[in-house]
């Protein structure tokens, strides 16, 4: 979990398969590219993919419009880039940067998260801030778990509660 206040973005087409080098991915987005390639999980993958780009749809039909998000990190941690489909992030918004292996989740936090006088209060709620990080990546397991196109969208619509802002 990192903290970090967004200072660029830039729309792309998530169709184009434009991530730059060292960006993680984000968002439905990060599901269907942390699939596995085991011939037993194809159905599976299918419903992902299907929730995922219905997910990266959003309410309008074929929009596969996406965001490349620039954060400042917090302390001497540097920058860090996400491609995501979440496209409410603002500029200057502070975001926790909430990391799983390559795929990471941006969710708006209170601006007091990326204040430095406030290192130690945020060091603090570091296990609140990790269970809500959690909360968020069950909610992404269960998307991918799901045998069926209804659980998965079930499923889908928990994570957009738990894991966007």
């Amino acid at each position: 979990m990192q903290y970090g206040v967004v200072t660029a973005g830039k729309q792309v087409d998530l169709n184009s398969g434009a991530v730059p080098q060292g960006a993680v991915v984000g968002g439905a987005l990060g599901l269907a590219s942390a699939r596995g390639k085991k011939s037993s999980k194809k159905t599976r993958n299918t419903i992902i993919g299907a929730v995922a780009g219905s997910a990266i749809a959003g309410s309008a039909q074929g929009d596969t419009r996406g965001m490349i998000y620039s954060v400042a990190l917090t302390g001497s941690a540097g920058e860090m880039q996400v491609v995501t489909d979440q496209r409410e992030i603002r500029i200057g918004d502070c975001v926790a940067v909430e990391k799983a292996g390559e795929t990471a989740n941006l969710r708006r936090v209170s601006d007091g998260f990326c204040d430095e006088a406030n290192a130690k209060a945020v060091e603090e709620l570091s296990e609140e801030s990790i269970e809500e990080a959690s909360e968020c990546e069950m909610a992404k397991d269960a998307v991918v778990n799901a045998v069926t196109i209804e659980a998965a969208e079930l499923a889908a619509v928990k994570m957009r509660l738990l894991c966007d802002d």
